[in-house]
């Protein structure tokens, strides 16, 4: 990473994108603490994670979601998670019921399938109703009414001023839900604009033009791939 700088603010969500190999996930893993960078900081409100009174409160994240002890049931999973965190017992039934695997809380988390292990380690993330949510590739393995799921919670917390920042290689899906784009490659930042003005600014004149406004969103694997294969 050379000279990054972003910041993501609340009430929107900001989609975080880049080719493989571009960065992605060492910055997820300097935001939340898990590595150290060289120079600078990596704050969350204002703060180094390691710093944070009540991390879970803070920040949630879903890094990798099948990060749980296959034996456990999914309710036991949160539950450990919460009690670890001095959270309160009753919001391991919220956000189950949040993320709608109450009728599964019981099944053990290793026989969840790809889709619901994904829920799992969103609602995992949710436990401490943190005022900031990182998701890396939230919506792998969901099918679409879980992909319109994913989506629908962002844009609900960011309506209710949440920052959340979402990593995805899922560029249609990026386009529907993400306000604001931040773009990285060869270690770099190379846009932080909002969504529309990233699709306007890095496609083909002539395309854009002809391109309806509601088929707009369509067209941001484009400006991605014109960015960043320079």
């Amino acid at each position: 990473m050379d000279d990054v700088s972003f910041r993501v603010l609340p009430g929107r969500v900001t989609g975080f994108l880049g080719p493989n190999g571009a960065g992605k996930s060492t910055t997820l893993r300097l935001l939340l603490g898990l590595e150290r960078p060289d120079r600078g900081d990596a704050l969350v409100l204002g703060r180094p994670y390691a710093e944070l009174d009540a991390p879970a409160r803070s920040v949630g994240a879903l890094l990798e979601a099948r990060s749980f002890h296959p034996g456990r049931s999914a309710r036991n999973h949160l539950r450990a998670l919460a009690r670890s965190s001095a959270l309160p017992d009753h919001r391991v039934d919220d956000v189950l019921a949040q993320v709608g695997l109450t009728e599964a809380a019981d099944r053990r988390a290793g026989a969840l399938s790809l889709g619901m292990g994904q829920r799992l380690g969103i609602a995992a993330a949710l436990l401490g109703d943190p005022r900031v949510l990182v998701l890396d590739e939230p919506v792998n393995g969901l099918d679409p009414e879980g992909i319109l799921w994913v989506r629908t919670l962002a844009k609900r917390l960011a309506a209710e001023g949440h920052a959340v920042l979402i990593s995805s290689h899922l560029m249609t899906e990026m386009a529907l839900t993400a306000d604001h784009l931040l773009v990285i490659g060869r270690g770099r930042l190379l846009a932080d604009c909002s969504t529309a003005e990233f699709i306007e600014r890095h496609t083909e004149p002539e395309l854009y033009a002809a391109t309806p406004a509601v088929a707009r969103p369509a067209l941001l694997e484009e400006a991605f791939l014109r960015l960043t294969t320079v």
